[in-house]
Parts: structure tokens; C-alpha cells; sequence
């Protein structure tokens, strides 16, 4: 063979030798990023609970305590990117991975100045050495990365590999991703950055715990403002913006992540801790100013008394802010505990909803008159909360004054099992303890409701007798409105809590509101509702105990006129539905004139009766006033002595004759009831000028 052929032969064989290692080498490298690919997985988030707008409340953190929020380039200012991508990866959107030109220009600064200048990682190595908590300074590791982040330009796109860095990029301590990094430093979204706080948040991540200005302010002074300078010179932002950058002050300290509707986050998360966001119903900003109002209100009770809140839109039965407790950090508060959740005891709350009931079923009227005075129900015994009676009075004024004895005559006409039924329409769920069948002192608060409960129940009447479900998720199914009342009697009900004077044909006022205290003084609540949102109030101890004194009327009502305050505008209580029964004493039916006892006695001749001065007349006094003119009182029927009053205030005892004197002192409405001595009673308003 000639030298010349068997110089071919010898290229040629070193040609295949060659071809056969590259692809030897090629496929190895193949089947090394496929096995890469197949084993890419999300890192885990942080679980969100967002409000109706999407506004973050509360986050959790992810395993290990490490704040880490999702986040995509539509999260995070746009000039945040252009310096991102200028700093650190201006090639991001072209290479595969990999940039060449970056690698051989650190290799020779490396050889050219015997120390590492630069990495020439790109934004993909990066993403793929934070996914893979892969170490620096290694070559096996760098391979790794490099090798990793072929498989994830494989695997995802551009803006998915952005969100990822964006989600990863590490900002000293706990704290990774763009979102929690603002979170706690700036203490807002990343939607929106200064120059400076894009800057910082940019040179933060090549070296986390050295720049961290909580910690190192001057160093992290110096890296924001290279960052600044280098953008400035690639004409990201011009010089003057620069200036004024360099001039922002630093945050001083890391802030705490989101923590509003703590309580029902917990809550929400502890049934379903996979689900990510929990879109609520709530008002992120109303929730923030109820927080605030309940922790500054908190500083006026004393320890270990405390307080919950919870607002709903009647109409739809949204949930718009609700507070369990007002420092879920407060171990002396039990502030752990969600309030809005715990079984109590309601009080008097009940009563609107048993007079709604006698009004639906046609046993009663607000201008019919009922009997306060003392009397027993089938064994059972009740008691004014004022140990006082007023005797007979309208169905209107028993309401307004929380009066027990008609409210449990109403009830034992209505039916406690028909009371509990139309509560539990609403999805109210009455604790009854051991008793099979509930009884009459339920109306008086012998059960269990929670604060969300009574809101319920109120929202329903409010909203004309319908009730819509109470929900605070956004994605829930809207449950079925059921009927709980009338409308005709469910307006009555408004009409009284609103403070009406008589069944008028307009609207009653502003806001309707119905007070109760527990037995021992150990819960006080008001629940109150406009022409839009219903609110509730408790107050008590989280244990249960006494608080000697706490009245709903002193204690709850102040906070619920409070809250009305920071939702807005009040909106008018709507006007009456047709068929409402507007006549008073002699216009009304007679089976409606009087109920209950209040007949009985009537018709035993036994109850006293007002004759002059007449209910709803007005009376010019001849003399004037000034406590000189004499209003001359006059009863008939009932028995002596008799007692008058005006205004609550008794102003003749012991008086055996049927008339009496009082010298009003100045003109307007005058409130006048007299009880004779078996404690039945009358009363008339009229007006004096």
C-alpha cells in the first residue's frame, strides 16, 4: 500500500474515531438532560389567602419557616425586569441556557486577574443552582447547573423560567422571591418600585446576608448604588432619577409578612392545606381598619376582656371583614381563640326574631298590647333583667325595652321548636346541649350561637325575611335563600329596632339594632344592620367567665355605631313592603288590640286604662310651661293605688284617687304609664306645648 493511501486510511479512520466519540458524547449528553427534564418539579409556595380584589391577607410559609411566594414578571415592576435582566443576564431571552460569550468572558477574567471576576451564570443557572440548592465554586456542581438549565429551557418558557427566579432568588434569612422580599422591606407589592428599591432588590441576591440593610446598611448601600450607576449607564433610567435614588433612604428594618383575618385563615387553610390562593369575600381595607379600631379598642378593656367583630353584606350574605379576636398574638387575651366562632349564650337577641315569628303567624301586632308583669309558662318562671314590670304595654315598646315576660308569652305561642327551625334556615346551627326538644328559655338565650350565627339571623331579617347563605369564599357554591320570615313581618321587626315610634308607611331610620347580655354577665353583643350591611358585636372574657357589669347596651353598642363609622355612609333602612298594617290601638283588629295576658286581663276588667290624656294627642297647656302648668292625669279601671310615671321616671306613688298632677318643665313628646297595685299597666305618648 502507498504511503499516500495509507495516509488517507489513516485520516479517515481517525475521522470516524472522532465522529463516533461525538456522538457518543452528544448522546450521553442527550439522555443526561432528558433524565433532568423528567425530574424538574414547581418548588412548593407559600399558601395565599387573598381578599376580594386579590390583595394578599395572609401568607404561610413554606417547609423549613422560608417565606416564599409565587411570582410571575405581571407580579413585579416592569423597570424591576429591565434592571434585572441588564444586571444580570442581558442575553436572557436569547440563549438556550447556556450563554457562551458570558462563560469565555469570565474564563478570561479569571486567567487575566487570578481571581474570579465574574460567574457568567445566566438567570437559567441560577434558577436551576436555587432549585437544586447546588454549592458555588465547585465544577461538578457548575456542570450540574449548566446541565439543569438546558432541561429547564426544555421544559418551560422564558416568562415561566423568570417567575421561577423571581419565586427562588434569595434575599437573606428566611426571605426568597421578589414578593416576600418586598413584602418585608418595603411593606407593599413589588407592583410598583421606586428606582432605589428596584435597584436594592436587584443587587440583594448576589450576596444576601453581606447586603442585607437591616443588618449591613453601608454595604447594602453600595451594591444598590452600583446597580444604580450601571442602569444609568446602560440608559435603563437617566441620570437624575439616578441622583435622586441614591438620595432614598434604606428600610432600617425587615417588617412582618401580611397577617390579617388571621383566625380565618387558619381556619380555611386547616381544612384544605393544599389549596393556593384562598380567594375570600373579604375587604382587604375594611378588614384593616376594623383590626386597627378592635386592637386600639382593646387598649380601653381590661385584660382579659376582649372582643369580636364581623360584617356581612345582607343582601348577597358575603362576609366582608371579620376579626376573632383583636391581637392574635395576645396571650393574655387568649387572642388565639376566634371568637367569631365561639358557642355562647345570646342573650336577648333572640327576641326579634320570636316577635317576627308572632307577627308572620298573626298573634300579635307591634301596636298590640302585651302584658309585662310577673307571671309563669308551663313551670317556667322569668325575670326581667331590671327585676322591674312595666304592665301592659304595646308589642313595639316590650321589643325596644327588652322586656323577657311577653317575649317568652310570644314564644310559647309560636313554639320554641318552630323558633330554632327558622334559625336553622339561615344556617344558623343552635347548640341545645342534652335537650331532646328545646324549651321556652331558649328564648332568653338558654342555647348556643356563635357571633357568625346571630349574623346570619339578623342579615336574613334585614333583607326582608330572606336569608342569603353566609359565605367567605369567593369560589363557593351560592347556597339556596330560603324564607325565614315574612316580609311584611320581618319590616315590623326593622321598624322596631330602628327605634320607630308607630308602624309608619316610610322608612324607620338608619340603622336597626337589638342588644343582648348572657346570664351572668358573661357575654354582651349587639347586632345591627343598615340598608346594606349587617354587623355583629361581642364582648366578653374568651374563658367564659363573669364580667361583672358588662351590659350589651354600654358595652357592645358604642362598638357597633363604631365600626358603622369605618364601613361608610350608612344607607337607609327600606321603606315598608305592601300589606303592612299601619293602624294603632283602636284601628287594629280586635284579636290584635290585646294578646295574651294582656286580653285576659282586659276582659276581667282588671287592666287600667289612660283616658286623658289620650295616646298620640297633643295638649297646649293654658298656663305655658316652666313647671307651672298642670297636666292633669286620669285612669279608669284597674286597681288602686296606682303609680304614674313620666318618662320612666315615677312622679306620683301610692295614689288611691284615678287622676294625678305633673308640671311639664319645657314642650315635646312625653312618655306617661301608670301601674295599678295588681302590676298591670298602661301607657300613652303624647306630645306637650
Amino acid at each position: 500500500m502507498s504511503p499516500r493511501r495509507r495516509l488517507a486510511q489513516f485520516l479517515l479512520s481517525g475521522l470516524l474515531v472522532l465522529l463516533i466519540a461525538g456522538l457518543s458524547g452528544y448522546s450521553a449528553f442527550e439522555r443526561a438532560v432528558a433524565r433532568r427534564v423528567a425530574a424538574l418539579a414547581a418548588p412548593a409556595t407559600g399558601v395565599e389567602v387573598v381578599d376580594r380584589d386579590g390583595r394578599l391577607l395572609r401568607a404561610f410559609p413554606v417547609e423549613g419557616g422560608r417565606w416564599r411566594l409565587a411570582a410571575t414578571g405581571g407580579d413585579v415592576d416592569p423597570r424591576f425586569l429591565k434592571m434585572l435582566l441588564a444586571w444580570e443576564d442581558k442575553r436572557f431571552l436569547d440563549h438556550g441556557g447556556i450563554d457562551g460569550q458570558a462563560l469565555l468572558r469570565a474564563a478570561w477574567q479569571s486567567a487575566r486577574y487570578g481571581r474570579i471576576v465574574s460567574g457568567g451564570s445566566t438567570l437559567t443557572m441560577q434558577v436551576a443552582r436555587m432549585l437544586l440548592d447546588l454549592p458555588t465554586g465547585s465544577f461538578r456542581a457548575k456542570l450540574e447547573q449548566m446541565l439543569t438549565a438546558v432541561a429547564l429551557e426544555r421544559r418551560y418558557g422564558k416568562a415561566e423560567i423568570l417567575s421561577l427566579y423571581l419565586s427562588l432568588a434569595p434575599y437573606g434569612g428566611n426571605v426568597e422571591g421578589a414578593r416576600a422580599a418586598s413584602l418585608t422591606l418595603f411593606g407593599k407589592e413589588p407592583r410598583r418600585l421606586t428606582a432605589a428599591e428596584a435597584a436594592l432588590l436587584v443587587a440583594l441576591p448576589q450576596s444576601p446576608e453581606r447586603y442585607r440593610p437591616d443588618r449591613f446598611p453601608a454595604r447594602a448601600e453600595a451594591a444598590r448604588d452600583r446597580v444604580l450607576r450601571r442602569m444609568a449607564e446602560l440608559g435603563v433610567i437617566d441620570r437624575r432619577e439616578t441622583r435622586r435614588a441614591e438620595n432614598e433612604a434604606l428600610p432600617k428594618l425587615r417588617g412582618a409578612m401580611p397577617l390579617m383575618a388571621a383566625h380565618l385563615a387558619d381556619r380555611l387553610h386547616a381544612a384544605d392545606p393544599a389549596r393556593s390562593p384562598i380567594a375570600l369575600t373579604i375587604d382587604g381595607r375594611l378588614q384593616a381598619r376594623l383590626e386597627a379600631y378592635a386592637a386600639d379598642k382593646a387598649k380601653t378593656l381590661k385584660s382579659p376582656l376582649s372582643l369580636a367583630l364581623v360584617v356581612a353584606d345582607l343582601a348577597t350574605g358575603e362576609i366582608l371583614a371579620e376579626v376573632g379576636s383583636p391581637d392574635y398574638f395576645d396571650r393574655s387575651r387568649q387572642g388565639f381563640v376566634d371568637l367569631s366562632q365561639a358557642r355562647r349564650s345570646p342573650g336577648s337577641t333572640l327576641k326579634p326574631l320570636i316577635y317576627g315569628l308572632a307577627f308572620e303567624r298573626g298573634l300579635a301586632h307591634p301596636e298590640s298590647l302585651v302584658d309585662d308583669s310577673p307571671g309563669g309558662f308551663a313551670g317556667y318562671t322569668p325575670q326581667n333583667f331590671d327585676h322591674q314590670f312595666e304592665g301592659i304595654i304595646t308589642a313595639r315598646r316590650a321589643l325596644q325595652l327588652s322586656r323577657n315576660l311577653p317575649a317568652v308569652e310570644l314564644l310559647s305561642e309560636v313554639g320554641p321548636s318552630r323558633l330554632v327551625q327558622r334559625m336553622r334556615r339561615t344556617g344558623a346551627e343552635p347548640e341545645l346541649g342534652d335537650r331532646s326538644l328545646p324549651g321556652l328559655a331558649i328564648g332568653l338565650g338558654g342555647l348556643g350561637l356563635t357571633l357568625e350565627d346571630l349574623v346570619r339571623i339578623y342579615a336574613a331579617i334585614g333583607n326582608g325575611g330572606v336569608s342569603a347563605p353566609l359565605h367567605v369564599e369567593e369560589a363557593a357554591e351560592p347556597g339556596r335563600q330560603r324564607r325565614i320570615l315574612s316580609e311584611q313581618a320581618a319590616w315590623y321587626v326593622t321598624s322596631i329596632l330602628a327605634g320607630a315610634t308607630s308602624t309608619s308607611k316610610g322608612s324607620p331610620g338608619e340603622i336597626a339594632h337589638k342588644t343582648g347580655t348572657s346570664f351572668g354577665y358573661r357575654d354582651a353583643w349587639t347586632i345591627g344592620y343598615d340598608g346594606r350591611h349587617v354587623v355583629g358585636v361581642w364582648l366578653g372574657r374568651p374563658d367564659g367567665a363573669p364580667v361583672p357589669g358588662l351590659v350589651g347596651q354600654d358595652a357592645a353598642v358604642p362598638v357597633m355605631h363604631d365600626v358603622f363609622s369605618r364601613i361608610g355612609p350608612v344607607t337607609r333602612l327600606a321603606g315598608p313592603p305592601p300589606g303592612i298594617l299601619a293602624s294603632a290601638g283602636a284601628g287594629l283588629p280586635p284579636p290584635l288590640k290585646r294578646v295574651g295576658r294582656a286580653a285576659e286581663r282586659r276582659q276581667a276588667g282588671l287592666a287600667p286604662e289612660i283616658v286623658y290624656p289620650p295616646a298620640g294627642s297633643r295638649v297646649e297647656l293654658a298656663a305655658g310651661l316652666g313647671g307651672d302648668a298642670p297636666l292633669y292625669l286620669k285612669v279608669r279601671n284597674g286597681r288602686p293605688p296606682f303609680t304614674w310615671y313620666v318618662d320612666g321616671l315615677p312622679v306620683d306613688r301610692g295614689q288611691l284617687l284615678r287622676q294625678s298632677v305633673f308640671r311639664p318643665r319645657e314642650p315635646g313628646f312625653l312618655a306617661i304609664s301608670v301601674v295599678d297595685a295588681t302590676g298591670a299597666a298602661a301607657s300613652a305618648d303624647v306630645f306637650v306645648k
